[in-house]
């Protein structure tokens, strides 16, 4: 066995958990009797400590030391803690919260234990509640750490530890932001010094718990964001996905004046078995299904849809044909960055607009037109939030930031009760969202994208393509020279290329200005490639050719891409 049987044993004697110590013990108990897929099992759940990264933690439920547990969280927790500690002082402050997964309040809990037992100050979250509300908390209580525990929108089985930062602990780009090199790191060295988890002390009471008036006011405040405007009449169907957003999201509607909301009621109340979705992502095929149905039933003119911790928001529009189709991450990202931007301009408000590289190149253009500046950054927004004087930033995998003085994280709940105003805002001109793409297409060009991902089962297999590609690019793609191919592991590279720090990535782009990025995945076992073309528009007349030859364009690079991801 590849693995050290009395540490095993040892975990096991310090495991905090009972279920978790039957559950590992009748596992080993099957590999000492030569039970072969309990061996491999151990196998994997001792590879080593669930490293903690730039994401904190996040990985399936089970015992062991690869596993999301209360023996790891509260190593976790007392890492963190030691952490605060040295860094800020023993009147460090932590603010923690939780989704309706399981275990979650459980490892919110033993986290607040363990800050107060350590001498420093815990508040507690008042229920199960949006991942965006323990960001804003950061900020709103001026602590100098936050606590998520949620999975987001991963499978069932997941949990995870998000870390954020604030107060005394980072400078003011970094508030309230998910953590980033080199805290990761001195965090993790911290948890790797911890005793054993059942030596950790814990307190039996001494937290705080935040008052509801904390909710109430990231209510008023997040539709008090939005511009004035009369007859918000446009009729919205909303899904929390299972998750806690329909706790919030819906008081936010009515607070912002739209009365005619209608919910999904399979979706509403949060459910960590996520029953009617195979999986709890708005991005996943059929995700959607039972609100675009819902939507055809009521005639609505939206469909705004948050993932389980409401961090993130996606959207469907109706089609000139009846149908309904879904927003990709780059329109939304399109449409209410230039919200944002139009609103800057017109009070006079300097500052700028944030993507990551992996997403559309069309944000760069929207900030040029409004004579604000443009930041490129890491994907993940622990990168994005951090750019200096951030007025909207966005990723394409669906999530957005449009009110950074509130919460400085991706926001579904703020940015998809600003997707309804603009609905109703362009409604009363008797335009759509569709409409307003349209426009930004006569103005900057037609931006389509769309992603190429490869799962695999051998990680390996991930560092071995990229290996390839590094050696072997592709020469053409979608009938176009490849001109330039960009190595961003290189430091020096990517910051001349970018200006950005140096990442696991490959950029390429051909004559015809189409552009591949090409990168492993931070949360999953996949390679994934964002493919963007860009098709000039020569007036409105233009544009429905435009339309197709982009289309044409991107099914023939979305073919070469594959292709060459297998040479």
């Amino acid at each position: 066995m590849a693995y050290n049987v009395n540490e095993v044993r040892s975990w096991i004697d310090h495991d905090p958990d009972e279920e978790s110590r039957s559950e590992l013990q009748q596992l080993l108990d099957r590999a000492e009797s030569g039970d072969a897929q309990a061996d491999t099992e151990l196998r994997d759940r001792f590879q080593g400590l669930l490293e903690f990264g730039t994401a904190g933690l996040r990985g399936a439920m089970a015992a062991g030391p690869f596993r999301m547990n209360r023996a790891v969280v509260r190593k976790a927790a007392a890492g963190l803690t030691a952490w605060l500690k040295e860094t800020v002082g023993d009147d460090a402050c932590a603010v923690i919260g939780y989704d309706a997964r399981y275990h979650s309040q459980e490892f919110a809990l033993d986290t607040a234990a363990i800050v107060v037992a350590a001498g420093l100050h815990a508040k507690v979250m008042p229920r199960a509640l949006p991942t965006p509300l323990l960001a804003g908390a950061v900020r709103h209580f001026k602590a100098d750490a936050g606590v998520m525990v949620t999975a987001s929108h991963n499978p069932k089985w997941d949990n995870g530890y998000k870390v954020y930062v604030g107060g005394r602990a980072v400078d003011e780009d970094g508030n309230g932001v998910q953590i980033v090199p080199p805290i990761d790191s001195e965090i993790a060295a911290a948890i790797k010094a911890t005793p054993p988890a059942d030596e950790i002390i814990l307190a039996q009471d001494g937290w705080e718990v935040i008052d509801e008036s904390y909710v109430d006011w990231y209510v008023e405040t997040t539709a008090a964001s939005l511009p004035d405007e009369s007859n918000r009449n446009i009729k919205i169907v909303y899904t929390p996905m299972h998750g806690v957003g329909g706790k919030v999201m819906p008081r936010i509607f009515d607070a912002a004046g739209f009365a005619d909301v209608v919910t999904v009621s399979e979706q509403f109340e949060p459910d960590p078995e996520f029953p009617t979705v195979s999986f709890p992502n708005p991005e996943e095929a059929g995700a959607l299904d039972l609100a675009l149905a819902l939507a055809k039933k009521e005639n609505a003119d939206l469909v705004i849809a948050s993932d389980p911790d409401a961090d993130r928001t996606s959207a469907a529009i109706p089609t000139a044909d009846g149908g309904w189709r879904q927003l990709s991450g780059d329109e939304i990202g399109s449409l209410l960055g230039e919200c944002v931007a139009q609103s800057a301009q017109e009070a006079g408000i300097h500052g700028a607009l944030a993507s990551s590289i992996v997403s559309s190149r069309l944000l760069a253009k929207i900030a040029q037109a409004h004579d604000l500046a443009y930041q490129p950054t890491l994907t993940g927004f622990k990168w994005i939030a951090r750019a200096p004087q951030i007025l909207f930033g966005y990723e394409e995998a669906i999530g957005f930031c449009v009110n950074p003085s509130v919460v400085k994280d991706k926001d579904g709940l703020s940015g998809g009760v600003l997707l309804a105003w603009l609905a109703n805002h362009l409604k009363q001109r008797g335009l759509t969202l569709q409409d307003e793409l349209d426009r930004l297409a006569i103005q900057h060009g037609v931006y389509l994208t769309a992603p190429v991902t490869v799962r695999v089962d051998d990680l390996a297999i991930i560092p071995a393509t990229m290996a390839k590609l590094r050696r072997q690019p592709p020469r053409e793609l979608a009938g176009s020279p490849v001109i330039s191919v960009v190595d961003l592991s290189n430091a020096e590279t990517a910051q001349d290329a970018l200006g950005v720090p140096a990442t696991d990535a490959l950029m390429i782009h051909t004559q015809a200005n189409d552009r591949v990025m090409i990168r492993p995945s931070g949360t999953e076992p996949k390679v994934k490639c964002y493919l963007e073309v860009i098709e000039p528009v020569h007036g409105a007349g233009d544009l429905e050719r435009a339309k197709a030859q982009a289309q044409r364009r991107l099914a023939a690079f979305t073919s070469d891409v594959e292709a060459a991801l297998f040479l």
